[in-house]
């Protein structure tokens, strides 16, 4: 425990040259224990500094309302409880993003700053991103992610294994001396999350070039927001695993009855979809369930297909005020960008051409803490300035995961 803020500053200091130094060294878990050190360090200095307010209040006779009092029956007085005011976010003011600012164009942040918010070095430095840029970043990233957007987000630890509950109890008829068996409730599958690191470098002459704070943010939040939505859509459909999360088309647990593959002829047949894709689809991933494909697919060969009857399958409805509504037989289809699923016309003979999935049955284990990091590369002789996000991903249930390949 610390006596004064100078202690407090001591200590604070001390502890993010360990972070950085973990940082430097690639030793993610001990990171993670000293930053938590750091925020509970932070937490008891907040209570102390508000209860030194408090006596310096009582020394100079200011107003009660200025402190907490205590009713009677132990709960705050309203009218004090009103007079309190919250904390001031440090990352939103408008000194520290003129210095974040400052700290992209030059690597030099303002010692005001640089003690208690920054991870600094002989060659390298980073910085906490201001909360006015993440919120914005944050914001886009589930507007403009049509993927990222509809998966759970969570926040755990990683390493650490998540159960996946497991209850399917059943009834049985019983006879006069029959009753039936008790069901237990089984934890039978697990999944663990990982560390890894999204990177996003930006070019420092564009940020040089950059002289006003408004414009500086709304590059940056352009930049990092078109960078890490691509990534994060990318990686959850076809992430490798291996330094990255695990994309949906590459998770080994898929049950191989659910890999169709559909030949030229039956791709384009309501019949051939019928019989070997929606006769697939288990009734208990029906509900919610959307159809992923590339636009060209959806365009080419879904929308204008016909049944026996000549009825319409894939329609395009035109909402209110969402535009284009595409759906195939009822379900929603989600349109992505080829290099995410390749078209039809181009995938070759295996390719992957469309999922059927309920996205929210995939996770993203992410505190979505973005930080800005500055080294000079020693190879080029220049600045090398990238914002890292800490985050994984896998698909919790893949049972109702049903992936359409092109056959010949």
């Amino acid at each position: 425990m610390f006596k004064n803020k100078k202690e407090y500053t001591d200590q604070r200091k001390a502890l993010l040259e360990k972070a950085e130094a973990f940082l430097n060294s690639g030793n993610v878990e001990e990171y993670e224990k000293v930053e938590t050190e750091i925020k509970n360090l932070d937490e008891k200095f907040e209570k102390y500094a508000q209860a030194q307010a408090n006596i310096n209040a009582l020394k100079d006779g200011e107003s009660k309302s200025n402190i907490a009092l205590m009713t009677g029956d132990n709960k705050l007085d309203m009218q004090t409880k009103d007079s309190i005011s919250e904390p001031e976010d440090k990352f939103s003011t408008l000194e520290y993003r003129k210095a974040f600012m400052n700290f992209c164009k030059t690597g030099v942040m303002d010692k005001t700053f640089r003690n208690d918010d920054t991870y600094t070095g002989a060659d390298d430095a980073g910085s906490v991103i201001p909360t006015t840029i993440l919120q914005e970043i944050i914001s886009k990233m589930e507007a403009y992610g049509n993927i990222y957007s509809r998966v759970r987000k969570i926040s755990v630890k990683g390493g650490v294994d998540v159960p996946i509950l497991s209850l399917k109890p059943t009834a049985t008829w019983i006879g006069e001396d029959a009753v039936s068996n008790r069901k237990k409730i089984q934890i039978n599958t697990k999944v663990s999350f990982s560390y890894y690191g999204l990177e996003c470098r930006i070019a420092v002459s564009l940020l040089a070039d950059t002289t006003t704070l408004d414009i500086f943010e709304r590059t940056v939040k352009q930049l990092l927001t078109e960078a890490m939505v691509k990534a994060l859509d990318t990686a959850i459909i076809k992430g490798t695993g291996d330094g990255q999360p695990t994309g949906i088309t590459v998770d080994s647990r898929i049950p191989a009855d659910n890999v169709i593959t559909l030949t030229s002829k039956e791709f384009i047949t309501w019949d051939g979809w019928k019989k070997k894709v929606f006769a697939k689809i288990p009734l208990a991933y029906r509900a919610g369930g959307n159809f992923i494909m590339a636009a060209g697919t959806f365009e080419g060969y879904i929308d204008g297909m016909t049944d026996a009857n000549g009825q319409p399958i894939g329609r395009v409805n035109y909402g209110i005020t969402s535009g284009q509504q595409e759906r195939f037989a009822g379900k929603e289809v989600i349109l992505v960008e080829d290099d995410i699923i390749a078209p039809y016309e181009s995938a070759g003979t295996g390719d992957i051409v469309a999922i059927f999935c309920k996205l929210s049955d995939y996770c993203i284990n992410s505190n979505m803490q973005l930080k800005m990091f500055r080294w000079l590369d020693h190879e080029t002789n220049q600045w090398v300035d990238k914002a890292i996000l800490i985050a994984d991903g896998k698909i919790l249930d893949p049972n109702g995961v049903l992936i359409i390949k092109k056959g010949a």
